[in-house]
This record gives structure tokens, C-alpha cells and sequence, in this order.
């Protein structure tokens, strides 16, 4: 039985089944079967008309966005709409959102950690095929391009990652902040002139603190310094 907020993400791959809803009602009902009973609510429904295979895909990108706003679970009909490839399945685990999948409810951030690891399984596989038909090809005297790469540069890299890695956290605030700020800026243009007017706006809206309270204006003042 669901319960809490979810944001409900839909895709189709043609502009013309947009158009026509052709597979978007059945994600829908999909959806709504799943959350039929229990104390929910549907904060939002992104529809996206794009190819599977494209990585820029704005539409998946602000379902995340609402997700960490509301505190929401991402819900789909299909896993393969979020199991593509890497792109989307980084995108996923870096947004920190929780999801679910109608057609696969026991999935979960384990799984997409699996489906991350098959796919980098996958990219490695081709890459060794690759690298062996360029030395089949330098056997055969094909004269190759120089060297890409070294052993500085995976030095370099391997810090970099470190260095991304503990700034997790502050990156995690400064992206709540930057979720947050457009809200507020509505808010103030809707005549909120006051941090308190602001703090009971979020308040009314249902958008919680970091720790999950209600806001006040000591909180809204440090967020917007």
C-alpha cells in the first residue's frame, strides 16, 4: 500500500504518440493501479516525448528536481524507462531520489547499482574488443594514431574522484538550495516581502527542511544568504 509523495514520470518516444497519448494512458493507468489505497499524494505528473537512447533529457531531470524539492518518491510504470544506460542510472543514484517501478516494486537503489555495474561491464567488454582489433590491425601493419591516455592521467583522475567524492555533501545542500530558490522567488513575486511570509508559503506548500521540519525565518534567511 503507497503512501508519502510521489512524482509520476512518463515517457514515449515519438512526438507523435505524445500527440495521440498512445502508451501514456497505459503508463498512467499503470501507475495509478499501483498507488490505488494507502495515504498518497501525486504531486506532480512529467510527461517526456523523447528517444530512449538520447542522455539530455530535460523532463527525467526536473521529475528529479520535484523529487528532492517535495521529498517525493519518483514513481514509473517500467523500469527500463529509467535502465537505458549509465547516463540515466548515475543521474538517478547522484539526485539521491528514491523510485519506484510499477512493474518491478522490489527494485531498488541495489538494483540500480547492478544495472550500473552490467552496463560498465558492458562498456568494458567493448572496449577489450576494440583494443584487440587495433592490435590485429597494428599486426597487420595498419599504422595506428598515437597513444591516448597515461599513467598520470589515471592518477589524475583517480583524485579527481576523490576530491568529488568529499564534496558530496556540500554539493547535496547547494542543490536543495538551488531547487528551493525558484519557489521563493514565486512567493516574493505573489507578495511573500517577509522571511516569515516566505517560511509559511513553503510551509503551505508542503516543502519540508532538510531534517523534514517546517520552516521559519531564521531557516528561509540562512538558505537565501
Amino acid at each position: 500500500m503507497a503512501n508519502g509523495k510521489f512524482i509520476s514520470y512518463l515517457r514515449v518516444s515519438t512526438a507523435r504518440q505524445g500527440a495521440s497519448g498512445l502508451g501514456l494512458e497505459a503508463q498512467r493507468e499503470a501507475v495509478s493501479r499501483y498507488l490505488n489505497g494507502g495515504k498518497w499524494q501525486l504531486v506532480q505528473e512529467v510527461v517526456e516525448v523523447e528517444s530512449g537512447k538520447r542522455n539530455d533529457r530535460p523532463a527525467i531531470a526536473e521529475a528529479l528536481r520535484l523529487c528532492r524539492l517535495h521529498k517525493a518518491t519518483l514513481v514509473i510504470a517500467k523500469l527500463d524507462r529509467l535502465a537505458r544506460n549509465v547516463h540515466f542510472i548515475s543521474s538517478l543514484m547522484e539526485s539521491g531520489a528514491d523510485f519506484i517501478a510499477c512493474d518491478f516494486p522490489e527494485a531498488n537503489r541495489l538494483t540500480v547499482h547492478i544495472l550500473a555495474a552490467v552496463a560498465e561491464h558492458e562498456a568494458g567488454m567493448i572496449s577489450a574488443r576494440t583494443k584487440a582489433a587495433l592490435q590485429a590491425a597494428k599486426a597487420r601493419g595498419v599504422v595506428l594514431g598515437g597513444q591516448r591516455g597515461s599513467l598520470e592521467r589515471m592518477v589524475g583522475m583517480a583524485a579527481k574522484g576523490t576530491r568529488v567524492s568529499a564534496t558530496v555533501r556540500q554539493q547535496s545542500a547547494a542543490k536543495r538550495r538551488d531547487d528551493l530558490l525558484p519557489v521563493i522567488e514565486n512567493l516574493r513575486s505573489n507578495g511573500a516581502r517577509s522571511l516569515r511570509a516566505i517560511a509559511d508559503g513553503l510551509n503551505r506548500a508542503g516543502l519540508t527542511t532538510t531534517k523534514g521540519g517546517e520552516w521559519s525565518a531564521t531557516q528561509v534567511s540562512r538558505l537565501i544568504v
